[in-house]
């Protein structure tokens, strides 16, 4: 396996097995590879031909794990400060990360009494404020419900945002990558696949049997255009047009990423009239897939920006689809929800 990447956060992505919390482990120090090397920002902490093996307690990674593994006899504020009372350098305000988490009022409450997604926030505090020069999360989010994580991934796109501080980012869910990541290392029975950004990683249809079929589709950069306040709407545009989609809690003109599931997309030959769908976009066709079977994705391009729809072999029958032909591409506003869309 190799790969470099120079972003903000990287997200490792792969499914059960593919090697994902191996290479954190092995970039945190927890285990040791029989060859090759780590560097970060320059610095090589493991060299197997240089003989090179920084002790974990001295590379200054901070590691959030699945499970919280809080101290349970120690309040949240000295679970906080824990790592920071060590830290040789002190960079990172213990006040300024507290309110950025959204931590102040739980600060004299043990672990016990904390729910899931609390938890979570004061385990990646505390990683935090032991100063390091790069977060590791490996699927932070795994044992949360489904509001908890949302919860939680808000905060975690405040980090990325407001510190400075790059974060390797562990997950098998597409929802979370497309939302946090700048750069995607796709992994496979410890083999990276594809290394570039999100848009064009997670949109490529040949890789469908990696990023899984169910959630395939496509990654778009967007910005936000307007807000209908009366109908609780949002307005984003995009090279290829417009789409409209529930409200987002997002300034006019500030990016956001927008994840299209192929499944959410329908395809119409001719502009339909007196429709409940709000995003009707004109596209043409790139590519047909070939797979066996009842189920058929259909590659396009809305202006310069490529999409995925998945439709029956039926329907791709009955429209007699073909590359280069001109279609409409129907998305439901409903259908693009707070986990498809993120702040970019």
């Amino acid at each position: 396996m190799a790969f470099q990447a120079e972003a903000p956060v990287v997200g490792l992505f792969g499914r059960s097995g593919s090697g994902k919390t191996t290479v954190v482990n092995a970039i945190a120090g927890i285990l040791r590879p029989r060859r090759g090397r780590i560097v970060i920002n320059g610095e090589t902490l493991f060299d197997s031909d240089r003989g090179i093996d920084v002790a974990p307690e001295r590379r200054r990674l901070g590691y959030v794990f699945q499970d919280d593994l809080l101290f349970p006899h120690l309040t949240v504020g000295a679970n906080l400060l824990y790592g920071y009372r060590r830290a040789s350098a002190r960079v990172i305000d213990p006040d300024h990360v507290t309110e950025l988490l959204g931590l102040r009022a739980l600060l004299n409450r043990k672990p016990e009494t904390l729910s899931g997604g609390e938890r979570q926030r004061v385990a990646i505090g505390r990683a935090l404020l032991a100063q390091p020069r790069l977060l590791l999360m490996d699927e932070p989010l795994a044992s949360l419900d489904l509001r908890r994580q949302n919860e939680v991934l808000r905060y975690i796109e405040q980090l990325r945002d407001d510190l400075v501080i790059p974060i390797v980012y562990v997950s098998h869910s597409v929802a979370e990558i497309t939302r946090l990541a700048d750069t995607v290392v796709l992994l496979s029975e410890g083999k990276s696949l594809a290394v570039g950004d999100v848009e064009s990683v997670m949109g490529r249809m040949e890789l469908r049997p990696h990023t899984g079929r169910y959630e395939a589709g496509a990654v778009i950069e967007t910005s936000v255009m307007s807000h209908d306040v009366e109908y609780g709407l949002t307005a984003l545009g995009f090279a290829g047009g417009q789409l409209v989609v529930p409200n987002v809690e997002a300034l006019v003109g500030e990016r956001v990423r927008v994840r299209i599931r192929a499944r959410d997309i329908s395809i119409a030959l001719e502009r339909p009239n007196a429709v409940s769908i709000l995003n009707v976009l004109e596209a043409r066709v790139t590519a047909i897939s070939q797979e066996e079977g009842a189920i058929v994705d259909v590659g396009m391009t809305v202006g310069d920006t490529p999409l995925v729809a998945r439709i029956t072999r039926r329907s791709l029958a009955g429209l007699d689809l073909r590359p280069g032909q001109r279609i409409y591409a129907l998305i439901k506003a409903v259908s693009l929800d707070r986990r498809s869309v993120g702040y970019a």
